[in-house]
This record gives structure tokens, sequence and C-alpha cells, in this order.
């Protein structure tokens, strides 16, 4: 069954729209959850740090899946169905450990919640790599950026209302029962036999030596540099420039992450369609033309089909960079290779959002758009050396 391929796109993006269902209680609601329990802004920043410290770990979570056939179930099932049981059970126990007087043991089931995702994340991603045909790619991994956007996007409004209507008990049990969404289809999933060239072997991270790879490397770090470091601005240059109310600004946040969607949705077809090269140089030109637009911004009403675009160019250029990724993974180490090229993006986004803060207060949120912006030139000096990877030994 897992070879069709329904079964295999409606899998991944479960799994991805329960992965961002979670991340938009961690990004929108936690700290206002931890402030109704009496606990500060201070308290919220370093419970976030730890409990985000398991991505940071994932690589290691990776090597596991592909070194170890956990009790012959398999690489990656086995490892998906505990994760995401993990989520559930953490999330069913949420309500009753008050982080008031309790916050340590509260970060504590957020960090084991945190890793049980961080395990089926980037299992998933090993599984789409075993699993997904070159021409399929840019598909695939567009239906896991729109599905984790519209987690992020459309759970965070729901469970919002599901706190203030009913309780804060209501919106983690709704929460446990949207990760439990995928489950029955992870339990039906026959993973194909590995081949021989799939066995693990340490010599094979020695493929973070080939220039390809550092290239790519590179453009990761860069593009989420670029597409983060302007998003970071756009409702804080809103707010400044135009005076919108934090009413607007969530409406903005949802227009652009239903921009994501289709970024992602549609940029993974046109991938396939066109080819990676085509695309990356594609998602290179739309981004630098949104952020640029960003700059340019008049008023409100101009801004909103602006911060639409910035969406789409957003989940587009994320989307490639995913496909190109999975295409140059060795299939050995896929999982470790492809969580160690998503870390150094990550990296990127680090950069980025301290870069952009600085520039917004030096030289103000317009230039610093237009700066952002003209960093997309950086990359097309990396192309051609990404894409010559074929005639490499």
């Amino acid at each position: 069954m897992f070879a069709t391929r329904p079964f295999r796109y409606t899998l991944f993006g479960l799994l991805y729209f329960a992965q961002g269902s979670i991340l938009s209680y961690f990004t929108a609601l936690n700290a206002l959850y931890l402030l109704s329990r009496g606990r500060t802004m201070s308290d919220a920043g370093v419970f976030a740090a730890i409990a985000l410290t398991p991505f940071i770990i994932k690589i290691f979570l990776g090597m596991l899946s592909d070194k170890v056939n956990l009790l012959g179930r398999g690489h990656r099932k086995p490892y998906i169905v505990i994760g995401v049981l993990t989520q559930a059970v953490c999330l069913f126990l949420a309500p009753f450990i008050d982080p008031g007087p309790y916050l340590e043991l509260f970060a504590l089931l957020a960090f084991i919640l945190m890793t049980g995702m961080a395990l089926y994340d980037t299992c998933t991603d090993g599984l789409a790599l075993d699993t997904t045909p070159t021409e399929e790619e840019g598909t695939v991994q567009g239906i896991m950026v729109g599905g984790r956007a519209l987690g992020v996007v459309g759970v965070s409004a729901i469970i919002g209302l599901v706190a203030q209507q009913f309780s804060w008990t209501a919106a983690f049990w709704l929460l446990g029962l949207i990760t439990l969404l995928p489950l029955p289809l992870a339990f039906l999933v026959h993973e194909p036999a590995r081949q021989p060239d799939q066995t693990f072997q340490w010599g094979a991270f020695r493929a973070f030596g080939r220039r390809h790879v550092l290239a790519l490397a590179a453009l990761g770090a860069l593009y989420s540099l670029i597409i983060n470091g302007a998003n970071e601005l756009v409702n804080p240059f809103l707010q400044n420039e135009y005076r919108i109310d934090l009413t607007a600004a969530g409406l903005f946040t949802t227009l652009w992450g239903i921009g994501m969607v289709l970024g992602g949705l549609v940029g993974g077809r046109l991938t396939d369609r066109i080819g990676q090269q085509r695309s990356v140089l594609a998602a290179l030109v739309v981004s630098l033309v949104a952020i640029l637009a960003l700059s340019a911004i008049t008023g409100p009403t101009l801004a909103w089909p602006i911060v639409l675009v910035f969406g789409i160019a957003f989940g587009y250029y994320e989307t490639v960079y995913f496909a190109v990724s999975m295409d140059v993974t060795d299939s050995r180490i896929a999982a470790s290779m492809f969580a160690i090229l998503m870390a150094v993006a990550n990296i990127g986004t680090g950069i980025g959002l301290g870069v952009s803060g600085v520039l917004a207060d030096t030289v103000g949120y317009r230039w610093t758009f237009v700066v952002i912006a003209l960093l997309n030139l950086l990359a097309l000096p990396l192309l051609p050396v990404i894409f010559r990877r074929r005639t490499e030994a």
C-alpha cells in the first residue's frame, strides 16, 4: 500500500500538519499560557530554549534511524510511531502539570514532547528519501512544507479560541488528538526492503567534503537567512509605519501562511515540471522581487497582496531547497545527511534574525528589506557548483 502515491502524499502531509500544529502552540500561545500561570517572559524564553533543544540533536536521531532496524520493524516506521505517540501522550499529560509552581517539570515534559517530534520529523524525512522517485521530490516537499504551514496557521487560531472559550486543558487535548491523525496510516506503512547501497556506512559522511554539497549547504544558510530575516520584520514594519493593531497583525500572519501553503504546493509541482536548477533560479527571483516589494509598501491596503506574494515566495524557496537536498543525499545516511543540511539552514535563520534586527534599527525597515532582497544575488555563483554535481566522481 505504501507504494501508492495518494497514500504516501497523505501520510507525509498529515505528519507535517501534526508538527505544524504543535509549532503553532510554541510560537503563538506558549508564552501566553505561562503568563496566565504567573510566570514571566524571561521564564518563557528559557522554557522555549529548553523545549527546542531536541531539534539540535535530531542529527543523532537521524543516525540512529539510518543505522538501526528497530526490533526488525524497520528503519523509519517504528520511530515515527514512537515519536507520534510520545508527542500525543505528553500533550494529554500537560494539563496535569501546572507550570506556575512546577515550571521545571513542565519544561521536562516539553523537552520529551519535542524529542518525540524531532524523532518522527527526521524519520519522516528519511522515509521520504527512501521512497520518493526523483521526479516527485518537489511535489513531496511541497506537500510537507504546505502541511506544516497549514498546521501553524490554521491550528493556532482554533487552539487559541478553544483555550479562551473552554480551557487550556481542552486546548492541549485537542492538540493531542490532532497529533494522532497520521497514526493509523503510519501503522499501515510497509517499508521497502533496504538495498545494499542503503546500508549505513560512516564513510558516507565524506559526502560533506564535496563541492556541490558544501555549495548547497551555503545556499541553505543563505536562503534561510533571507526569508526568515525579512519575515521577522513584516509586522513590526507595518506597525511602525502604519500603526496596525494586533488583530491586523494576526490577519497579515494568516495571509502570509496561506501564501506559504500555496508556495509549497504549487512550487513543488513546478519544481518537478521545470527541473530543480531552473526552479531554484525562479525561487531566487521571486524572493528578490517579493522582498523588494515589501520595501515599497505605501499603505496597509497595498500590504495585503504583497504579504501574500511574500508568503508564496517563502514557501516556494523552502520547498525547492528541501527538494534539492533530497536529491543530493547519500542513501546510506539519508536521514542523517538531510538533518545536517537542515541544521545548516537553521544556523542561517539565527543569523538572519539577528542581522535583520540590527539593520532595521540602523538604517530603517525599508532599506533593510532592500539589503536582504539583494542578498539573493549571492546565490548565483553557487548554482553552477550545485548542479554540476553529476560530473563529480
